[in-house]
């Protein structure tokens, strides 16, 4: 967008500022998509139909823009120089957090932790909050719709200290059963991690609902939010919750950096996750003094960049609107749901009351990895797979699933050609 919010000026001496964004025109979708230069491209001589957003989305060019301005003219090493590359850089990384403290709704800068994206985010609690905190016999409660990076991190850490993890299940629609999940809590869980939107379902659930839960009998919440920060207004202080985590490249960012959230009561109680630079105050050989957070949690040099890259796209989506990018991708959505539905070999995954624009489905007796394929020659761009989420596939009896999920960027007639993609795969297969 031509006014995009986060200022990334080419010009040497100048250096990328956040300011508050506000949302700009009306929302007009071939506005938008013009800001995504990939989209121009085409696949297989047909153009490119990218609903692969679930797992990671394109770049706006004022994000572009923002991390080639700060590798061109203002790059250097955060934090400690006096020199002014170093003080351009700090600057631009610290506004930065402030940008993603105002994204997320923290009540502070040092409440947001520069993270790798929302695998890192998990472990570190994991390792930094919850493992110092069980004993044999402690429970950490998560659901039957996690993704891998909300199971194996608290696998882990009940392996290694005789905790138990229990899994909540959900419905055949795709909903965590909230009467089997409050059950679930007891006096021996020490924590509740959950998704808030699924990857591999769509589901949005009801975050406010299961923090009230928890909080009844004084048990912290962490939330998965990789999915739900594309496409949901994020207000982590209204929420409740303890922690919460996103992944910038699913944000329209740069891979390699996300943000976690954490109460700073919480993290001000929790022990470095990795040892090194920046992470300290002062270091002996017979001891070390830690900084405090959000500092103590980013040892070493940090993805400078791709902390500016983020704050761009933090700032490009709240110029867009989150309002207006959810009322399009439900559009979307209503209308793909509707258009798959009319194929009577294609069975959707995931049909909760709640959902954000994110479609799994199956073809009868065709592989979803062949489904991918032909739509690939169709240039139409899906995911197929166990998404991350094999679990889940059990639940359903599935071995993978195809899956469609929808960007702001992405149009009706997008969801048309899926749909057209689905008719010459079956014509392919035959009978």
């Amino acid at each position: 967008m031509s006014g995009a919010a986060f200022s990334a000026d080419p010009l040497p001496g100048k250096v990328a500022v956040a300011r508050r964004c506000h949302p700009s025109l009306p929302f007009d979708v071939e506005r938008v998509r013009a800001d995504f230069p990939a989209l121009e491209q085409t696949i297989h001589g047909k153009p490119l139909a990218y609903l692969d957003n679930a797992a990671s989305a394109q770049k706006p060019q004022a994000m572009i823009d923002a991390v080639t301005s700060a590798y061109t003219h203002n790059y250097s090493n955060v934090h400690r120089g006096v020199h002014t590359l170093s003080q351009r850089a700090t600057e631009a990384y610290e506004g930065a957090r402030e940008i993603a403290r105002r994204f997320m709704g923290a009540a502070r800068p040092e409440e947001i932790v520069f993270v790798r994206g929302t695998t890192e985010g998990i472990n570190l609690v994991a390792h930094s909050f919850v493992r110092p905190r069980l004993a044999p016999g402690d429970e950490v409660l998560i659901s039957a719709m996690e993704h891998h990076s909300n199971i194996v991190p608290w696998q882990i850490v009940c392996e290694e200290t005789g905790a138990r993890l229990r899994v909540a299940p959900i419905t055949d629609r795709g909903e965590i059963d909230l009467d089997a999940f409050e059950d679930l809590l007891t006096d021996r869980t020490r924590m509740v991690a959950v998704v808030h939107v699924s990857n591999a379902l769509g589901t949005i659930n009801p975050a406010r609902r299961i923090v009230e839960l928890a909080s009844r009998r004084g048990i912290p919440t962490l939330f998965d939010g990789a999915q739900a920060a594309p496409h949901l207004e994020l207000d982590v202080a209204e929420l409740g919750c303890d922690f919460y985590t996103i992944s910038g490249h699913k944000l329209f960012g740069p891979t390699g950096i996300g943000a976690l959230y954490g109460r700073f009561e919480r993290l001000a109680a929790m022990k470095p996750y990795e040892g090194g630079g920046e992470m300290i105050r002062s270091v002996t050989f017979e001891a070390t003094e830690y900084n405090d957070p959000p500092h103590r949690f980013e040892a070493g040099t940090p993805h400078i960049v791709g902390a500016i890259g983020l704050g761009a796209a933090m700032c490009y989506v709240e110029e867009t609107g989150l309002d207006a990018i959810a009322a399009h991708e439900h559009e979307l959505l209503i209308h793909a749901t509707k258009r798959l539905g009319e194929i009577p070999q294609v069975r959707l995954i995931g049909t909760a009351a709640e959902k954000a624009a994110v479609l799994s489905f199956v073809v009868e007796g065709i592989h979803a990895h062949d489904v991918g394929t032909i739509l690939d020659h169709q240039g139409v761009a899906v995911r197929v797979g166990h998404h991350c989420a094999q679990p889940l596939m059990d639940r359903y009896g599935v071995p993978a699933t195809a899956r469609a999920s929808f960007a702001f960027y992405n149009t009706r007639q997008e969801v048309d050609r899926l749909v057209d993609g689905l008719h010459q795969l079956l014509e392919f297969f035959g009978p």
